[in-house]
């Protein structure tokens, strides 16, 4: 994936223009990595879910997009509940997309699958809007060859070639 790494107006300004990902990462958790040993998708008392602060970061996301008149088009998200309520309190909706999921530990046969599936969906994105994508550093990273913390983003551009990330955002601090 090309990249490059734009100021943060810029970043939203490529949003306005549309044909964009905003991929986020989940927000702020419950201390910990991973999740418990038997964890299970849909029983969110087994996952490592968001803490106070993190559902507050997730709001703030949320906040500074509107504020900013940016509204995604579409909000797709990991099925575990940590990315579903980011993308919840954040935008109020989300699809869930199985390319989203975490592959961290025993899913890691996923990679390489998951990051294809991405990269189609980004190289015939549609021009008009932005779409929304909450996940898991592991598939921010994998696309991107980024790192991002808690709660941060990165902006890619669709494009045939599977996408450019366009830089990193900060929205929740």
């Amino acid at each position: 994936m090309g990249r490059a790494q734009a100021s943060d107006d810029a970043l939203f300004d490529a949003l306005r223009q549309g044909g964009t990902v905003l991929m986020l990462r989940h927000a702020q958790t419950e201390a910990g990595v991973g999740d418990p040993p038997g964890f299970r998708l849909g029983q969110c008392s087994t996952q490592r879910n968001l803490s106070e602060a993190g559902r507050a970061q997730s709001r703030r996301i949320g906040q500074a997009l509107a504020a900013r008149g940016l509204v995604p088009r579409a909000v797709r998200s990991s099925g575990w509940c940590r990315c579903i309520d980011t993308a919840e309190l954040a935008f109020g909706r989300h699809e869930i997309w199985p390319a989203l999921h975490s592959f961290f530990a025993e899913r890691a046969a996923q990679r390489d699958p998951q990051t294809a599936e991405l990269r189609r969906a980004l190289a015939g994105l549609p021009a008009p809007g932005f779409e929304a994508w909450v996940t898991h550093q592991v598939n921010i990273t994998a696309l991107t060859g980024t790192w991002v913390g808690m709660g941060e983003a990165v902006v890619i551009r669709g494009g045939p070639d599977g996408g450019t990330m366009l830089g990193r955002l900060s929205l929740g601090a």
